[in-house]
């Protein structure tokens, strides 16, 4: 039985993704793109299920390769644009945003996370907020995704736009936008409260 590397299986698994979707996604369909088995993956993949978190987190390599924010760094320029990355990399497979919910960050991703964490707490964020508030957005975020990917933006009518008076759908882009200010406004505001609180 050929034995295939980790890497290599991953990476045509993440093609087919972007081939096929979610749906077509199977530990049989990968090794046929191999040109092996179905048994070689057991070298890696116990199950279909081990197989989708590991495409899962190379995926989201793109966004864990940003820098990890620093003391004095803006925090809220870094919620805003943290955020924006992940869902620019959830966008960057088809099904992405499918592929990445329900997962658990571990080893360096986990790491990643509660640094974000601290820095937040340490930029003065009381620590339930920060964890709220990175929740939500996170989870925001990849609902945004999942429903561009399952509803993609129409092309612009013209003539709709044109019509005086009537409200026109915003793109998927600007009411993530719209929303993720709306999260960051909400968490300011909550710290801005808690420290009017105390005096």
């Amino acid at each position: 039985m050929a034995k295939i590397e980790w890497a290599a299986a991953v990476r045509e698994a993440l093609a087919l993704l972007d081939e096929v979707g979610l749906d077509g996604v199977s530990t049989r369909a990968v090794a046929r793109r191999l040109g092996v088995e179905q048994p070689s993956l057991y070298w890696h993949f116990k199950n279909k299920q081990e197989l989708l978190a590991a495409m899962a987190a190379a995926a989201l390599e793109r966004h864990d390769e940003l820098p990890v924010p620093q003391a004095g760094d803006d925090w809220k320029a870094w919620f805003l644009e943290n955020y924006r990355s992940f869902r620019s990399t959830l966008l960057a497979h088809r099904d992405g945003a499918r592929l990445h919910a329900g997962s658990v960050p571990d080893g360096a991703s986990r790491e990643r996370l509660l640094q974000k964490f601290a820095f937040l707490v340490d930029a003065g964020v009381a620590q339930q907020d920060a964890i709220a508030g990175m929740l939500a957005a996170s989870r925001f975020t990849v609902g945004s995704a999942l429903e561009q990917q399952a509803d993609p933006d129409p092309d612009p009518d013209p003539d709709e736009a044109a019509v005086a008076g009537q409200p026109v759908a915003p793109t998927h882009e600007h009411a993530f936008e719209a929303g993720l200010l709306m999260l960051l406004t909400g968490l300011e505001g909550v710290g801005t409260a808690a420290a009017a609180r105390q005096h």
